[in-house]
């Protein structure tokens, strides 16, 4: 690569100092300082040298080890670890090279008790200045893939966080994340009862939860979910000294201040699961044998290139038919897929209608030859493989539009062999959720009314030779999920909740009683009746049950499934992914929705699942009837009162004066006796009398996104929703996993951790706040790994470390599990002071900029650099565990350009190469501030994700230095 001359100095410099970071070989009797401050953990340092040995098999130099655990784990080794070596013969061994300098050691696994290796060339402990870059490579790296994204956002979506070292979206363009680990004051070892090893029925069944969850879990859900799970409780010394798992499992410690908030990732080198793997490989490939023979048998020895699924994780498609869900026909929309079909079969038009010999028509034909067809209109010439061939006509699929006709012979052409090179356009795909119902009738005719023949966004859960989709009709004002409403399809409209209007029911239970003045109502029906019943089986049902197969490992948009609510298992259906831990639930039997981690879930036994697919929801949406104040803008002092009026009690009557169809609203008076005829007695006129709305505050609540409340009915860790006081758990939101419609954010990532600053009073935000310490910035002339979250201009943009996304991560987990649970009455906001607050179902860090007298208040989110309008009823009150992490949102400035007013045209293209991409920045200056969000930087950008070259921005923008703009 070669530099701008401006680049010369700073390029000597940069390889000077990465020449000298380099150093002599280690001696182990040398002392190296401790490292930054960390106490000496021996456990610690053991299990990772353990990892690094696991990754570097054929040994390394040990004058790499300080380097290369620097780079995995951004702490400095300790010096006693170098010394403690030798000593460690359980995890390595360490040798003197033959004929070599005394100081210079070999480290190697202590397994591997065989002769000295030849370390590989590629640890080689210098390295040339000439051929160290500034900038250095990387792999390309989308930092919006998702875990099974999960995502978003996304990461997808894989239900725990990723792994730094398993997840690409988490991983550091230049070298692997951080993974922090807890640090204390002084190690201990463990308790004499701690056995040495796990036995192996623990190890086995530890083994089995971990398999379910390949994104990671919480150390913290495994007594809980091992319990749920096998009935029995998990040995304390197992959380108590993890390091016990380390063979069966990576633990990574994103909280540094608590130990026991640590993830756990399933080792892909156990070896019970390699076997596994190999016998799947072996008939993967006996699978893929038999492919390719009939590949090759058909297509007359010539070879087609197999179909790439898109790498975007919402791509557009064009559903051609499904006779079953499990084989639905589609077709990729976009680039390389249907703009490069379109191109090749308008040159096939041009091809076989000028040139007169190729018009003539097969004078022999056989199955499974690729030919070309000319097709009714006699117009267009389509590739197609003959099926069957019959006296004078033949059976051909159109393997680019995913149909079969049968043709006269007439039609068929030879096909010529630069028609080859584009792949089968047409293709299958499975629908979540539909494999037991693949071939139903009631939903394939759903699927035929509401997908066949449009173009439609698919989720791609699982991508292999048929992908794990589901997917969305993104044309109506709301998104459709298809796969949601072809299960719907299953439901007997029978069994649903009796409405008419004007009619009276009683005994009717208020279950849940949102901030918007709506309320859920249960009737008592057939369907209610048959629903507690089935319950009921399926609780005793997991009582009996020890097995690990009804966690739910692969969550989704409408998934059905089940979760705890008030002590018992009750339907849900998912609503929301944030990233791969949390998720939005709605128990659709009481209206009441949550946040909730994925382990709290669990799937429906197969025995009850048709049953209970076949019951409608049970809980009806209502709102109160003849009332002045609009649904929307209750005022607090209302929804509470309307709270400890109807919740916990099932004897209200209730009468249905309005049935809203298209709202799926009904309108109703809800009575505390059985007298329908007096309209007086209702609790709605109680209400209208009232005070409660004859004085409004100047507030207003959005009413597409109700703030949820509860105290907490469940019997697990459910975030509960504010929804009611009865304990509605809340709609909650991590980095969340965007929907389709929505534009994909960049990877959100966090951790917190303790302070030990005074809590403030919750009411009272307004106090000055302690604030989270300064983002740690590179010296000037170093790189930095960053991803660009907002680029406006190349004068103003906004970055994110790559280092700490993961942290953020699980910092915003943590604020939605915490903010959903309960609701703060309103308090007075005030302008540049720090909140949390809810925007597009995450909550955010946010400095308040502006408030304003409709109830809105302008802020700015400190981590991202957004600026949003948000209502004040949304914000809360920072609390000291969400002030440690530094913001992450740094204010920035391109280097190498002068600064000037930039034009539209200039912009674009800047933001088009930075916007949401993960890029290396080379600090060149830094503006100090008093506030953090103050602060700003002026870097070299380059994209590293290119394999020929690098791409310096500033290049790019040079070319419009010559534009006609004023300088700054």
């Amino acid at each position: 690569m070669i530099l701008p001359t401006r680049f010369q100095k700073e390029m000597q410099a940069h390889l000077s100092r990465n020449s000298q970071q380099t150093g002599p070989p280690v001696n182990l009797n040398e002392s190296f300082g401790p490292g930054r401050g960390n106490p000496y953990k021996p456990q610690q340092v053991q299990s990772r040298i353990r990892e690094i040995l696991a990754k570097y098999s054929n040994g390394f130099w040990v004058s790499k080890l300080p380097q290369i655990y620097r780079e995995l784990y951004r702490q400095d080794l300790p010096s006693e670890a170098i010394k403690d070596l030798e000593t460690w013969t359980h995890i390595c061994i360490v040798e003197k090279t033959c004929g070599s300098n005394s100081s210079e050691l070999l480290l190697y696994p202590a397994t591997e008790q065989t002769n000295t290796p030849v370390p590989s060339q590629t640890v080689n402990s210098t390295t040339s200045p000439a051929e160290a870059s500034p900038v250095q490579k990387r792999p390309h790296i989308n930092p919006l893939a998702r875990s099974g994204s999960r995502s978003p956002q996304s990461p997808p979506s894989p239900p725990y966080p990723q792994s730094p070292r398993s997840s690409p979206s988490s991983q550091s363009p230049r070298s692997s994340p951080s993974s922090q680990s807890p640090q204390s004051s002084s190690w201990s070892p463990s308790p004499p009862s701690s056995p040495a090893a796990l036995s192996p029925d623990l190890k086995q069944r530890l083994e089995e939860l971990l398999m379910k969850y390949s994104s990671g879990l919480w150390a913290h859900a495994l007594p809980k979910l091992f319990q749920d799970t096998y009935k029995i409780k998990l040995p304390g010394y197992v959380l108590k000294n993890l390091d016990l798992l380390s063979d069966i499992c990576t633990i990574n410690y994103p909280m540094s201040d608590n130990p026991q908030r640590a993830i756990l990732y399933r080792r892909s080198s156990v070896r019970g699961e390699d076997e596994n793997c190999n016998r799947r490989s072996s008939s993967a490939s006996e699978e893929e044998l038999n492919v390719r023979t009939e590949l090759r048998r058909s297509l007359s020895n010539h070879k087609v290139p197999t179909l790439q699924i898109p790498k975007e994780e919402y791509p557009s498609v064009l559903v051609m038919e499904a006779t079953n869900t499990n084989t639905v026909i589609l077709r990729y929309i976009g680039e390389g897929y249907s703009v490069a079909q379109d191109s090749m079969e308008d040159e096939m038009r041009e091809y076989y209608g000028l040139d007169k010999s190729q018009q003539a028509p097969l004078s022999s034909t056989s199955s499974g030859q690729l030919v070309a067809v000319r097709a009714e209109e006699e117009e267009e010439i389509l590739r197609a493989q003959i099926c069957e061939v019959m006296s004078d006509k033949v059976k051909v699929y159109y393997v680019d539009h995913g149909f079969s006709e049968v043709i006269s012979k007439s039609k068929v052409l030879e096909l010529h062999e630069k028609f080859f090179k584009l792949p089968f356009q047409a293709t299958k795909c499975k629908l979540a959720g539909l494999e037991p119902f693949c071939q139903e009738p009631l939903v394939l005719k759903t699927f035929e009314a509401m997908a066949s023949g449009r173009i439609l966004l698919a989720e791609i859960l699982e991508r292999g030779p048929v992908p794990l989709v589901v997917l969305y009709d993104t044309s109506q004002d709301d998104d459709v999920n298809i796969n949601a409403a072809c299960i719907k399809s299953l439901q007997d409209k029978t069994l649903a909740s009796p409405l008419q209007v004007n009619s009276a029911y009683m005994n009717v239970t208020v279950s849940s009683v949102c901030s918007d003045g709506t309320i859920y109502c249960q009737l008592p029906s057939r369907g209610l009746t048959k629903l507690n019943e089935i319950l009921q089986k399926i609780e005793n049902y997991f009582h009996t049950q020890v097995t690990s197969e009804f966690l739910v490992s692969r969550p989704f948009c409408g998934k059905e499934c089940l979760a705890r609510y008030k002590g018992k298992w009750s339907r849900v259906e998912i609503t929301n992914l944030h990233g791969s831990r949390v998720l939005d639930i709605l128990f659709v039997d009481v209206g009441v929705q949550a946040s909730v981690e994925v382990f709290e879930l669990r799937e429906i036994p197969p025995l009850f699942l048709r049953d209970l697919v076949s019951i409608p929801p049970q809980a009806v949406k209502c709102c109160l009837a003849d009332l002045a104040v609009s649904v929307g803008s209750w005022s607090s002092d209302a929804v509470q009162w309307l709270r400890e009026k109807v919740l916990n009690t099932s004897d209200w009557s209730m009468k249905v004066a309005k049935v809203d169809e298209t709202k799926h609203c009904v309108c109703v008076h809800l009575f505390t006796d059985k007298n329908f005829l007096d309209p007086s007695r209702s609790l709605n006129h109680q209400m209208a009398q009232s005070d409660l709305f004859k004085q409004q505050p100047d507030v207003f609540l959005i009413s597409h996104s109700p703030t949820k409340i509860s105290t907490n009915p469940f019997s697990s860790k459910t975030s509960s929703s504010s929804d009611s006081t009865s304990g509605s758990p809340t709609s909650a939101s991590v980095p969340a996993k965007p929907h389709p419609r929505r534009t994909l954010s960049g990877p959100k990532e966090g951790g917190n951790a303790a302070s030990t600053s005074p809590p403030e009073t919750p009411s009272s935000p307004s106090g000055l706040l302690q604030l989270p310490p300064l983002l740690e910035l590179p010296p000037v002339g170093h790189n930095m790994d960053v991803y660009v979250s907002v680029a406006c201009h190349p004068g103003h943009f906004v970055l994110q470390p790559w280092r700490d996304m993961y942290k953020l991560v699980v910092l915003m987990g943590e604020m939605i599990l915490s903010y959903n649970k309960t609701e703060e009455k309103p308090f007075k906001v005030e302008k540049n002071q720090i909140y949390a607050a809810k925007i597009e179902n995450n909550w955010h860090r946010v400095l308040v900029k502006g408030v304003l007298t409709n109830g809105l208040v302008s802020v700015y989110e400190l981590d991202y650099g957004k600026h949003e309008l948000v209502s004040c009823s949304q914000l809360r009150t920072l609390t000291k565990k969400f002030r440690q992490l530094p913001f992450q949102g740094i204010q920035a400035q391109l280097a190498g350009v002068k600064q000037r007013l930039w034009s539209e045209e200039a912009s674009i293209v800047f933001r088009n190469h930075v916007e949401k991409k993960p890029l290396v920045a080379q600090l060149e200056a830094t503006q100090d501030a008093v506030n953090p969000w103050d602060r700003k930087l002026s870097v070299f950008l380059a994209d590293t994700s290119h394999e020929e070259h690098d791409v310096w921005i500033h290049d790019i923008m040079a070319e419009f230095a010559d534009e006609q703009s004023n300088e700054l």
